[in-house]
């Protein structure tokens, strides 16, 4: 009986932190590109952080790498003298989310209705910074996006999500101002995408004693 009660103890344990690896593929919208996003796929790779205020919120912070190309013989806009353009860039993104499940999250008695799957919906805020033709351009990045996670076992969670990254910079592609006409924020043209699984580990137990709210 004892034994038993331990077991549903374990099970029923709740963490507060998540860590893991993200790879997957990127894709860009911009000068250079402004229809199909995946013309040029290039690589993503990096790390997350989350900590889990509960079933239902989150709060991540990533730090992925981030390749980029694009070629304008792949579009139909004329630039000005007929030039043409092609970039690939590397960028270094860093960023922190807040993560809405569309259920709750997790494993425990019945009774609480835990899934060991969920959707959920992120939005956020980062900085960029992009490596283009040697030269290092810094700006800030606003991250949109799904997902959904999957609970393998207990502590470790698979998870894929697809945000589309507005760059406020306009120069992830090393490209501006080609029509002579200052960028803002309503004329940049610069997105890119991640689309990545992850795979992370829990730790650091939230309850420690019976009874016991954090």
């Amino acid at each position: 009986m004892l034994l038993a009660s331990a077991l549903m103890a374990v099970s029923a344990q709740d963490y507060r932190y998540e860590v893991g690896p993200a790879l997957g593929v990127t894709g860009y919208l911009g000068d250079v590109n402004n229809s199909n996003m995946y013309k040029m796929p290039r690589v993503a790779g990096g790390g997350l952080f989350r900590y889990n205020l509960n079933t239902r919120f989150a709060v991540k912070g990533n730090l992925f790498y981030v390749g980029l190309a694009g070629d304008s013989k792949n579009i139909d806009s004329q630039f000005p003298n007929g030039e043409q353009y092609k970039f690939s860039s590397h960028v270094i993104d860093l960023g922190a989310q807040f993560e809405f499940n569309f259920f709750h999250f997790g494993e425990g008695a019945k009774y609480k209705n835990y899934k060991r799957f969920t959707p959920y919906i992120l939005a956020g805020i980062g900085a960029e910074m992009a490596i283009v033709g040697g030269k290092f351009n810094m700006g800030m990045v606003l991250p949109l996006g799904v997902g959904m996670k999957f609970r393998l076992k207990p502590r470790l969670n698979l998870g894929f999500e697809f945000t589309m990254r507005k760059s406020f910079s306009d120069k992830v592609d090393g490209i501006t101002d080609l029509y002579g006409y200052k960028h803002g924020i309503a004329k940049n043209t610069d997105w890119y995408s991640v689309a990545a699984f992850t795979i992370t580990y829990e730790f650091s137990k939230r309850c420690v004693k019976c009874h016991y709210i954090e």
